[in-house]
């Protein structure tokens, strides 16, 4: 595995031109194309995604993250009567404009979040939302800069959010999302994410039924995508780059599953990253997947060695990003590299509404 690479970023980096990334999801989830790579010789063939079961066997065992993303991005407005005029002005006659991005919750009132522009939001300010069934003092401005908001409200807060806020879409999403649930996995139960599991979002249940019904067990955890998933690799070296912590959960059930399924010598198969990232992070030396809850920090890129997964399905992932490393340790920097030169070759659709790859050991 590529044990003399020298980890630099650049050496991750592919030119995609503007064009190739999606802007919208398709009509039909399943109908995205899919390149199946095999990790260890580099060939690959072209598919659709709804063709996915031919690569699947009796026995595997696919992992699903059912994580739910909230609709974290409030946009609201400054409530005057907290700003203290500076000694020979008076007090703005309205709030200014402030976005508040919901990060972590603390408890039932209180979250860790993000805001802009930070300046206008100090300890003590407050914030009003739609019109005013939502406010939000800000209590504390962590070292990094991030805010902890208390927030009031009447009723049901995800039922206040789910009115008021937006869907924190990526950066490079410029097209406003009509439809909610686009942006959702259709097995989505938890909420707390910032971010989808986009690999997920290829899905439909009747495709997941037909998985069913040809053996294929499912487990299901759940990791809350945190935004250091859109957080680049600043250092060169990446072994300087320090990853976001993200919570997951493994019930007993799944780890059954994927601990049955690895005994039984069938595969294990993770949709997605942040499913991969889980199992492996709830994983002891001997590939055995412990079943509990805790924050992760782990960091795979080429040279580590897979405790549990066999194969992944998976987007195609942003040049230099931590995401593509990731792939990179599963079926070699170069082979990656290749396969993305194919997909832009090919017009593929790239990034979150884009389309797929399978990482797998057999072609079929």
């Amino acid at each position: 595995m590529e044990k003399d690479m020298e980890l630099r970023k650049s050496d991750f980096y592919y030119e995609l031109p503007e064009e190739l990334i999606a802007q919208d999801p398709l009509k039909d989830r399943s109908s995205s194309r899919l390149l199946v790579l095999n990790k260890y010789t580099g060939e690959f063939k072209h598919e659709h995604f709804s063709n996915i079961t031919k690569y699947l066997k009796k026995g595997d065992c696919l992992v699903l993250n059912n994580t739910k993303v909230i609709p974290a991005r409030l946009i609201g407005e400054r409530i005057v009567d907290d700003i203290v005029p500076k000694k020979g002005f008076e007090a703005p006659k309205s709030g200014a404009t402030v976005e508040v991005f919901l990060l972590k919750r603390i408890d039932a009132t209180r979250w860790e979040t993000i805001v802009k522009p930070g300046k206008k939001l100090r300890e003590g300010a407050k914030v009003s939302f739609g019109t005013g069934e939502l406010k939000g003092t800000v209590e504390e401005v962590k070292d990094d800069g991030n805010r902890i908001v208390n927030f009031s409200f009447n009723g049901i807060f995800e039922e206040v959010l789910d009115r008021l806020g937006e869907m924190p879409l990526p950066p490079y999403i410029t097209h406003e999302l009509k439809d909610k649930n686009r942006y959702q996995t259709v097995y989505a139960k938890y909420e707390g994410s910032v971010a989808a599991p986009t690999a997920g979002l290829h899905f439909t249940t009747e495709l997941l039924d037909e998985i069913r019904q040809n053996g294929i067990d499912i487990a299901e955890v759940t990791l809350h995508v945190g935004l250091g998933t859109f957080r680049p690799v600043k250092e060169e070296n990446i072994l300087d780059h320090h990853m976001h912590s993200e919570f997951y959960i493994v019930d007993k059930e799944a780890a059954d599953k994927i601990n049955n399924c690895r005994k039984n010598g069938g595969r294990v198969v993770c949709v997605g990253t942040t499913s991969c990232r889980t199992i492996e992070s709830a994983a002891d030396e001997n590939g055995v997947v412990i079943p509990g809850s805790a924050d992760t920090e782990i960091f795979i890129y080429p040279g580590y060695k897979f405790k549990v997964l066999d194969c992944l399905i998976t987007n195609f992932h942003l040049p230099e990003s931590t995401l593509i490393m990731l792939v990179s340790a599963l079926a070699g920097r170069e082979h990656v590299l290749a396969a993305y030169e194919e997909a832009v070759k090919e017009r593929y659709r790239f990034f979150s509404f884009g389309d797929a790859m399978f990482l797998t050991d057999d072609l079929g």
